[in-house]
C-alpha cells in the first residue's frame, strides 16, 4: 500500500451516512422529482455496494479517498436512480431487412391502430357492454365480425398468441383423446415450444402417422379409432422439406374428417390474409383453408397479418363456441388494447388497403424504390464517410419476411454497405446498437466484414435518426 493510500478501515469510516447524502443538493433535487422512497433505496443500495467492494478486496486497497467522497457517492446514487427511471423498452431502428423480426417486436402497427390504442387506453369503452341492449356483452364481438368476413368463417375468438390458441383448441376438442398428426408436421414453433409438448400439456394424445417427408391420406385413415377426436394439420411455416415429399391435399383431409365425423384443425402459424405470390412469397392464405373444408384454424396476429400479438381461432360456430366456453379461455383472452389494434388492422384489409399495414407495405415495397432511397441516404452520408475514411456502396441483396414465416424465400433489395479503416464491421455494428443518448439505437447486419443496412425495414421518417446514429458510429 502506498503512503498516500488510506487503509480499508479508514475508507469504510469515511463513507457518509444516508441522511447526509440525501441532504446534498443533487439528491435533494432528485428527491423532489423522483420521490424520497426511490432515492433512499438507491442510496442504501450504493452504500451497501461500496462496503461490499471494499470488504471483498483481499489486500489493503489501492483506492484513493475520492472513491468514498460524498460527491462521488452522490453522483453514483443519481445514476442509479436514473437507471431505474429510464425505460428499458425503447424504440430501435430495424435496418436488418427482416420484416417480422421477433427480437425487435415483430409487426409494427399502423397509424390507425396507434390512434385506436390511444382512444381505448385513455378512457372507458364498450369492451363488454352492449350499448343497444344496455346490458353486459362479450369482448369477442368487436374483432369476430371482421374476422368472419375476411376469412369466410362462421365464428372467431382471440387469445394472447398462437401457442395459446393451439393449446386451447387441443385442450377443448381432444383432451383425454387421440389427435392424428403427420410426423413431418411436429414442428418447434419457437423458443422451445414444440407441437408434441403443447399437445401433451393440453391432455391430448398424439398419434403420429407417415414419415418425416411423406404422409398419405391412407395413413390418417388407418390411424382413426374410437378414441380419435381430431385430425391435425400443421403448416411448417419455419422450415421447408424439399425433394421426395408428399402430403394429402387439405380438401382431401377435410373430406376424410367429414366421413368419420371428425373435425380437422389446421394450425396456420403465420396467418397470411393476402396473396403475396406477386412478391415471390408462397404462403397459404387463411381463407383458402375454409374453402377447402377445414373445421377450425388458428394463426398469429403479429406475423403476416401485421397486427398486435394475438392468437386467432376461427371456424365452425359450434366448435368455436365450445372452445370459448373452456374455463382456460378467460386466462388466455386479450385486453382492450389488443382488440383495438387488431380491429384497426383488420379494417385495412376490409377496405382493400393492405399498404396501410406496415409489415405488408414493407413486404410489397419494390426493390427499385429501396435503391433510390439508399442512394439518397448514401449522398447524405458522404461528408461523414469522408471524415471517417469510410467507404459506402449500394449493393444488391435480399430481405426476408422473418417471424418464422416463408422459409427459404427472400425479397430482392438494395443494401447500404459500409466499411471503414477506423473500426471493424463488428465494432461499427456494436456502436450502432449502443449510441450515446439521445441517439436512436440501430440494429444492422454484418456480411463479408462489411456493415450492411437494408432500408426495406427502415421507415422514411426514421432516416434522419439513422443518419445521426451512423455518423456518430463512424466518428
Amino acid at each position: 500500500m502506498s503512503a498516500d493510500s488510506p487503509s480499508r478501515a479508514a475508507l469504510l469510516r469515511a463513507i457518509p451516512s444516508v441522511d447526509e447524502l440525501l441532504g446534498r443538493p443533487l439528491l435533494a433535487e432528485l428527491t423532489r422529482r423522483a420521490g424520497r422512497a426511490l432515492v433512499l433505496a438507491a442510496a442504501r443500495r450504493v452504500l451497501a455496494a461500496v462496503r461490499a467492494e471494499l470488504s471483498e478486496i483481499s489486500a489493503e486497497p489501492q483506492t484513493p479517498a475520492t472513491a468514498v467522497a460524498i460527491e462521488t457517492l452522490e453522483r453514483r446514487i443519481a445514476r442509479e436512480v436514473d437507471d431505474w427511471l429510464r425505460p428499458s423498452l425503447i424504440p430501435v431502428i430495424n435496418a436488418t431487412g427482416v420484416v417480422l423480426h421477433t427480437n425487435l417486436g415483430r409487426a409494427p402497427l399502423s397509424g390507425e391502430a396507434l390512434d385506436r390504442l390511444r382512444q381505448a387506453a385513455a378512457g372507458y369503452s364498450n369492451l363488454e357492454y352492449d350499448l343497444a341492449a344496455g346490458a353486459r356483452g362479450k369482448r369477442d364481438v368487436h374483432a369476430a365480425r371482421l374476422l368472419a368476413q375476411l376469412l369466410g368463417a362462421e365464428a372467431a375468438i382471440v387469445v394472447n398468441n398462437n401457442a395459446a390458441a393451439v393449446f386451447l383448441v387441443l385442450h377443448t376438442l381432444a383432451r383425454d383423446a387421440e389427435v392424428v398428426a403427420s410426423r413431418g408436421e411436429l414442428i418447434e414453433i419457437g423458443d422451445g415450444f414444440r407441437i408434441p409438448d403443447i399437445m401433451a400439456a393440453s391432455g391430448a394424445r398424439l398419434v403420429e402417422v407417415g414419415t418425416t417427408n411423406r404422409t398419405r391420406l391412407a395413413d390418417y385413415e388407418r390411424a382413426i379409432t374410437a378414441e380419435t377426436r381430431l385430425l391435425l394439420r400443421v403448416h411448417p411455416s419455419n422450415f421447408r422439406v424439399v425433394g421426395f415429399t408428399d402430403r394429402p391435399a387439405l380438401a382431401d383431409l377435410a373430406a376424410l374428417g367429414r366421413e368419420h365425423a371428425l373435425p380437422v384443425y389446421e394450425d396456420l402459424g403465420s396467418g397470411c390474409l393476402l396473396d403475396l405470390s406477386e412478391q415471390g412469397i408462397e404462403e397459404p392464405v387463411a381463407r383458402a383453408s375454409f374453402a377447402a373444408g377445414v373445421s377450425v384454424v388458428s394463426f398469429s396476429g403479429d406475423k403476416l397479418l401485421g397486427g398486435p400479438q394475438a392468437g386467432i381461432i376461427a371456424g365452425q360456430k359450434e366448435l368455436v363456441r365450445r372452445i370459448r366456453r373452456n374455463p382456460l379461455f378467460r386466462a388466455l383472452r386479450v385486453d382492450k388494447l389488443t382488440i383495438a389494434a387488431l380491429e384497426a388492422t383488420l379494417r385495412a384489409y376490409l377496405r382493400g388497403a393492405p399498404d396501410e399495414v406496415p409489415a405488408l407495405r414493407m413486404i410489397r415495397l419494390p426493390a427499385d424504390e429501396i435503391r433510390h432511397r439508399a442512394q439518397a441516404l448514401a449522398a447524405r452520408l458522404a461528408g461523414a464517410a469522408a471524415r471517417a475514411a469510410a467507404e459506402i456502396e449500394i449493393v444488391e441483396g435480399n430481405s426476408v419476411v422473418g417471424g418464422g414465416s416463408t422459409p427459404g424465400q427472400s425479397l430482392a433489395t438494395w443494401l447500404l454497405s459500409v466499411r471503414t479503416s477506423r473500426y471493424s464491421a463488428a465494432a461499427v455494428e456494436a456502436r450502432l446498437r449502443r449510441p450515446e443518448a439521445p441517439l436512436t439505437p440501430v440494429v444492422a447486419r454484418v456480411e463479408n466484414d462489411r456493415l450492411v443496412l437494408d432500408l426495406r425495414t427502415v421507415f422514411p421518417a426514421q432516416e434522419e435518426a439513422l443518419v445521426a446514429t451512423l455518423t456518430a458510429a463512424l466518428a
